[in-house]
């Protein structure tokens, strides 16, 4: 699996790459079939001014999670808890056809 960080407006320190690549590393555990990872990560002009998107491609499929924190890493974890979802969803409805 190939992890891709982006960060737009701003630059991510190391400290929260590394946190982005351990929370997503993760997620390959809920599909066997994960190819590569995009997260995107950006800094808005609101209250709620982390922006993260997360986008996996499995075959067949492309799977995308956004969502808006007051800090990049509650960003992160709530984009990797609601990919779980996803993958899990994904990876039952393949295993049923």
């Amino acid at each position: 699996m190939e992890i891709s960080i982006k960060s737009l407006k701003f630059d991510a320190d190391q400290k929260l790459v590394a946190f982005v690549e351990k929370k997503v590393s993760k997620l390959e555990k809920f599909h066997d079939h994960v190819t590569d990872v995009l997260v995107t990560m950006t800094l808005l002009h609101e209250p709620e001014n982390k922006n993260v998107k997360i986008q996996i491609h499995i075959p067949g499929d492309e799977l995308i999670v956004e969502r808006n924190a007051k800090t990049f890493e509650d960003a992160v974890t709530e984009c990797a808890d609601a990919m779980k979802e996803r993958l899990t969803r994904a990876k039952e409805k393949r295993n049923e056809a």
